[in-house]
């Protein structure tokens, strides 16, 4: 049944074309350096770019790749320029960061309670606590360095699918852990028939 004029149709055109002149707006707005949350705060204000059309955080970064996608022009490479410098200033601070936890972790950290060093006979209770901490604050720096490193790939374009066959089969990620399973199963399959023989042969 066809709408009436301004309409369902109408509408949706009117939408498409609002929200492809808000997604200018928000791809400018980040070659200039603003940050997801700064765009969504930004968009709340009446006198701002959008007339007080809120962008959330979600949405700026829909728009943002999605007029990437759209823009055959030298902005998409700027983009691209911007969000490399943010990442590697990113993997920069992590690399600060990692300094600072191996400082903590090769210190001697001893125990006190009320300002008092808790003593183990003549030598002070090592404090484990500070230890564990710069351990775990290791790992984190690392996990948050991987998902920049991805970040980074996927951005340049280097994330690309692994190919067995270069017109037929592609490898996914899926399929190479289930086949280090499969390994991992038939080793340890064998030590214990080695293991089993081996008793047998004691006996």
């Amino acid at each position: 049944m066809p709408g009436r004029p301004g309409g369902p149709a109408p509408y949706a055109r009117r939408n498409r074309a609002e929200r492809a002149a808000y997604a200018a707006i928000v791809f400018d707005l980040t070659l200039q350096g603003l940050t997801a949350r700064r765009i969504d705060e930004l968009t709340q204000d009446p006198d701002g770019p959008t007339g007080g059309h809120r962008i959330s955080t979600t949405t700026v970064k829909e728009m943002i790749h999605q007029e990437a996608a759209r823009r055959v022009d030298p902005k998409v490479d700027a983009w691209r320029a911007v969000q490399v410098i943010r990442l590697e200033a990113a993997l920069a601070r992590l690399d600060g960061l990692e300094e600072a936890a191996i400082k903590v972790l090769e210190r001697e950290h001893i125990t006190v309670n009320n300002g008092r060093i808790i003593m183990r006979g003549d030598e002070p209770l090592l404090d484990d606590g500070p230890v564990l901490a710069a351990v775990d604050r290791l790992v984190k720096i690392e996990d948050a360095r991987v998902r920049n490193g991805e970040a980074l790939r996927r951005i340049l374009g280097l994330d690309m699918p692994v190919k067995v066959d270069a017109t037929v089969h592609e490898v996914r990620q899926e399929d190479v852990e289930l086949a280090e399973l499969i390994r991992e199963a038939k080793a340890k399959n064998a030590v214990e028939e080695a293991r089993i023989k081996g008793g047998n042969a004691c006996e």
